[in-house]
C-alpha cells in the first residue's frame, strides 16, 4: 500500500497526525516541533495553518 500525505488522527486539524503516520513518527513528537518552532522562530502556527489546508482529508 503506498504512503498518502492526509490528515488523521484529529486534535486540531489532523496535521500532526497525519505527518506522524507518513513518517513513521509519534504525533506527539510533531506537534512539539510545531510548538518549538512557534515560540522559537514564530512560523510554527503559520506552517500548521498552511498545511491543514493543502493536506487532504482521510476518507
Amino acid at each position: 500500500m503506498e504512503k498518502r500525505l492526509v490528515r488523521k488522527d484529529k486534535k486540531i486539524f489532523g496535521v500532526c497526525g497525519g505527518l506522524g503516520d507518513y513518517f513513521d513518527l509519534d504525533p506527539t513528537l510533531i506537534r512539539a516541533g510545531f510548538l518549538i518552532a512557534l515560540i522559537v522562530f514564530g512560523s510554527g502556527l503559520l506552517i500548521y495553518l498552511l498545511l491543514a489546508l493543502i493536506m487532504p482529508d482521510e476518507k
